[in-house]
């Protein structure tokens, strides 16, 4: 090139390079003022960027004039910024909350939330229910459409029963898998209780197949994946203190006879033999059981994050005394975490340590049905009774058939168990050098328990003087532990000719369990009997899932697991099972995507096959002919060891449910509207249940494949910001949830008759329930009550339903169920500066209870019980329908199915913080289950599976807290 042309050229250029000019600046976090490692500085509207070094640097080359540099960060809001020629560009980047849930947690992996094609919801712990939480399942309840959380018992200690879409088995286990930091827990060993939930991050829900299908056999009813809290890299040393006080009371009583009342009620219907048996006292025998129960927690928290390396720990305290007398829990716990990044940030270890000491204190609970039960004109003393305590004596002798003082009771048991746990994981992923996109995640972790547990009786009670065995005494130690090794490879790439992204996962799974104990007992010739019980299975897994997001349009996901399981016989143990889905991001289409009004809009479509494998036995193929047993004793001396009985029934497998779903996600007005739609139908074949052994086989019952069933199912949830500004914040969530689910087969044996299910344990086959093809398996089984013209039940008249003049079985007809139609919850979140407020309401619909409590005790039979020489309260309920007769009918009477639809205001929690220059003070008062509206009779309509036989009551709390942050 000649000079001339070169000067030319120059000339030319020189513009250029005037408009084009470099940017430098410094981004950091703008709360701790510290650097932001690679956060991204484009000019928008190109591919020119660049990113920041360890300090936060970066320079930018080549912006031209009237441009516009984004800056972002994953967690941070994105900030646009107008060049007009600043040689120096430093920027501050502000938290955003919304921008931390762009990443969400999918079976082993994450994506971003945009890419989730499956039904599957994330509760945060801003949003987790308030006050002295022990279990963490109560943090979710009310919180999530198609996830049903019933308190199962007030007891201290308790874990509520989870169900996601109503599960789908009939007999094997139907709680969701849980999967902690990581390690799936054995499902007879998932005792979330040893996780303090103060440490609880977020829950991730996995509700339909395509989503869980990759955890294979044991993801029919779900998988729920808890996250933990850790610490953050870059942070300021921060020091917490947490206590909360509570105090809980029954909010109230079986409705039975007062003495007066009883008294009244004897004088009519009984005999001058039962008149002669009453009492002088008035004596209320559930007040003397219950008490006004406490609660104390504390938490104490350190963190720091350096660089390269961040640390948490927790310390944490819980103290539990139930409203039961005798009854309590205690908890000490410790959760750390540590995060080490090396080799330039290209290897990231996590290590998380998760230990428990746990002291279950039980009451004897049978002395809630006994004072609901005894005479309330006997006195609690006598000067002559065991222990001082009043009892009914027959010949000289302890009435062994008779009632036993409930104060009796409580005073002469003592039961514990005390369970010593600890959970360990260790996290790796590991960028591979070279291969871009490629990253190895493997995690090693063990799930380690130690329990010992007695129960004895007080020599000299009642109890003990009345039972045939002198010891009246078990105790049992053991060991329970889950090994888990699993590795993975990630990869992901941009496919830039056709603006599209891939991402591929596979990997491997194997988790060992083991548990073994010694039983310790003395049988009635007084000899000591050790029983000693070894149990091991084991589950390998090969995974993979493909996920294809189409010009930020069209997300394809496919999975699957090909699973084997030591629990079935070498032809039945592989399976395979996989999974699909689809996600149209309508938001992208061209007419949407500029709209003022729809902020996001996904449709997405799935299906998947999952099992489960899970009744409670490890050596399923190995059968006994007993129901309910797979095991026989041999003895060795004093001790008795398990061993396996070998007769094999080979085509035992595990169960196998496909689902459908069909949902849309959906944001409107900047995401103050925000939802999601789900309709779902979910095929369930091959359930485990005991019936006829084939030919050849000792007994008559053996555990088999037999049946199927049905379930379908709507569910709504929405968030709706009312009031989004600097001071005052207020957002109302709510979900709705409508299930139905029906049995479609059952063929025990050659055909598909009923079968009797929950002995309400009044007598000899006395079955409230049955499953039966075309029914709910909650179905109740009964006679139809009689009324009379003035709409009076009338007593002792049933439908006679075959029309032979004969009450007997053979009238009993299918009537109600359990299972509610719908479930909702409904939450509020208020703050005004530095005041807050919120609240969640949950209730149901459409199910219906059996009040066994009535059906035993509301006729007069009942409470002379001839020719025994004591007698029994009834509830009050006999005043008004005047019951004389005890035959079993009645105990079967449609009038006991009761409406179990209610209302319940779950938490209301208010609080205030005050902030200083090196504290923040944040106190607050909660009340919990603070009232519930309801028609039902009984205590509480929430009764897990619809009948109500007298459970431990669930108590009104009020809690106090003060958090304090250093």
């Amino acid at each position: 090139m000649n000079q001339k042309l070169k000067i030319a050229t120059l000339l030319l250029l020189l513009p250029l390079f005037a408009l084009a000019q470099t940017v430098k600046g410094t981004v950091t976090d703008g709360s701790t003022n510290l650097p932001v490692l690679g956060a991204s500085v484009v000019v928008k509207g190109t591919s020119n960027g660049t990113s920041t070094d360890f300090d936060g640097n970066y320079t930018l080359n080549n912006v031209p004039e009237n441009a516009t540099i984004v800056i972002s960060y994953l967690g941070y809001a994105t900030q646009e910024i107008p060049y007009t020629g600043q040689e120096t560009l430093n920027v501050a980047l502000a938290e955003d909350t919304s921008q931390l849930d762009a990443i969400v947690l999918v079976g082993y992996g994450s994506t971003t939330k945009e890419n989730v094609t499956a039904a599957q919801t994330t509760i945060s712990d801003e949003e987790f229910n308030k006050g002295a939480i022990v279990s963490p399942g109560q943090l979710l309840a009310g919180k999530a459409a198609g996830v049903q959380v019933t308190a199962a018992t007030g007891e201290p200690g308790g874990g509520p029963r989870i169900r996601v879409r109503a599960g789908s088995t009939l007999s094997a286990n139907a709680d969701p898998l849980y999967v902690v930091d990581g390690i799936p827990l054995d499902a007879r060993n998932a005792n979330l209780n040893s996780i303090n939930p103060a440490e609880i991050e977020s829950f991730t829900i996995l509700k339909d197949a395509s989503a869980t299908a990759i955890y294979g056999n044991r993801a029919s009813n779900g998988v729920i994946l808890i996250t933990t809290k850790k610490g953050k890299l870059n942070s300021d040393l921060k020091v917490g203190y947490n206590v909360q006080f509570a105090i809980n009371k029954n909010t109230d009583q079986v409705d039975v006879l007062k003495a007066d009342e009883f008294r009244s009620i004897v004088n009519e219907f009984g005999s001058p033999a039962d008149i002669a048996l009453l009492g002088d006292a008035n004596t209320d025998w559930q007040n003397l059981i219950y008490q006004n129960g406490t609660q104390v927690i504390h938490n104490f928290t350190f963190q720091k994050g350096f660089e390269t390396t961040a640390l948490r720990a927790n310390l944490g305290y819980t103290n539990q005394n139930g409203t039961l007398k005798s009854s309590g829990y205690e908890r000490a716990s410790i959760n750390a975490s540590v995060i080490q990044n090396l080799l330039d940030r290209d290897l990231k270890l996590t290590l998380t340590v998760q230990g428990a000491i746990e002291e279950r204190r039980f009451a004897d609970q049978g002395a809630i049905g006994s004072a609901i039960g005894f005479d309330p004109t006997q006195p609690v003393f006598d000067p002559n009774g065991p222990n001082g305590l009043f009892e009914y004596f027959q010949n000289g002798q302890i009435d062994g058939l008779a009632p036993r003082n409930p104060v009796g009771l409580l005073e002469s048991l003592d039961a514990e168990n005390d369970n010593n746990q600890i959970r360990t994981t260790l996290q790796v992923d590991y960028n591979i050098p070279g291969l871009d996109g490629l990253k190895f995640s493997g995690t090693a972790g063990i799930d380690y328990n130690e329990f010992d547990e007695f129960s004895r009786r007080t020599t000299g009670s009642a109890v003990f003087l009345a039972s045939s065995n002198p010891f009246l005494g078990t105790s049992a130690n053991g060991f329970r532990v889950n090994q888990l090794l699993n590795g993975r490879l990630d990869y992901k790439t941009d496919l830039e000719n056709i603006n599209s992204t891939l991402e591929l996962t596979v990997g491997s799974s194997y988790q060992n369990f083991r548990r073994e104990s010694d039983n310790f007992s003395r049988n009635n010739q007084g000899e000591d009997v050790i029983i000693a019980g070894f149990n091991q299975n084991r589950l390998i897994s090969v995974f993979g899932r493909a996920t294809f997001d189409l010009n930020d349009l069209l997300v394809l996901s496919g999975s699957i697991s090909r699973d084997g399981t030591s629990r079935f016989s070498s032809e039945n143990r592989w399976g395979t099972f996989g999974g699909a889905s689809a996600g149209l991001k309508l938001t992208n289409l061209d007419f949407i995507q500029n709209s003022a009004i729809v902020s996001q809009l996904k449709l997405r479509g799935g299906y998947g096959v999952t099992g489960q494998q899970d009744i409670g036995q490890d050596f399923l193929f190995l059968q006994r002919a007993t129901p309910g047993t797979d095991q026989v004793r041999v003895q060795i001396g004093n001790r008795f060891v398990t061993t396996i009985r070998p007769e094999l029934v080979t085509n035992l497998k595990w169960e196998e449910t496909s689902q459908w779903n069909v949902g849309l996600d959906y944001g409107f007005f900047d995401d103050r509207l925000t939802g999601s739609v789900d309709l779902y139908t979910r095929d369930t074949k091959d359930l485990l249940q005991f019936g006829p052994l084939p030919a050849g086989f000792l007994g008559n019952f053996s555990l088999q494949n037999v049946g199927s069933t049905r379930s379908r199912g709507i569910e709504l949830a929405a968030n709706l910001e009312l009031v989004r500004s600097e001071d005052f914040n207020w957002d109302v969530g709510g979900n709705l949830t409508f299930n139905e689910i029906e049995i479609t087969d059952l063929a025990l044996g050659d055909n598909d008759a009923p079968v009797p299910q929950t002995d309400i344990g009044s007598g000899f086959n006395n079955f409230i329930q049955e499953w039966a093809v075309g029914s709910d398996p909650t179905a109740f089984n009964v006679y139809r009550q009689v009324y009379g013209p003035n709409g009076d039940p009338l007593d002792g008249v049933f439908v006679d339903r075959n029309g032979d003049n004969v009450i007997n079985s053979q009238d009993r007809v299918r009537y109600k169920k359990g299972n509610p139609d719908a479930f909702f919850g409904f939450t509020s979140n208020m703050s005004y500066k530095s005041f807050d407020m919120n609240f969640t309401f949950r209730g149901s619909v459409g199910g219906y209870n059996y009040n066994g409590v009535r059906a035993a005790r509301e006729n007069a039979d009942r409470i002379t019980e001839n020719p025994s020489p004591y007698l029994n309260n009834a509830t009050s309920g006999i005043l008004e329908d005047r019951f004389q007769s005890a035959a079993q009918p009645l105990l079967f009477s449609s009038i006991y199915i009761e409406k179990s639809d209610f209302l319940r205001l779950d938490n209301l929690s208010l609080g205030y913080t005050f902030n200083t220059k090196s504290i923040d003070i944040r106190a607050s008062v909660t009340g919990t289950n603070l009232f519930t509206i309801t028609d039902y009779s009984g205590l509480d309509p929430e009764i897990g599976n619809g009948v109500d036989l007298a459970i431990y009551p669930r108590s009104r709390g009020l809690i106090f807290g003060l958090n304090f942050d250093f």
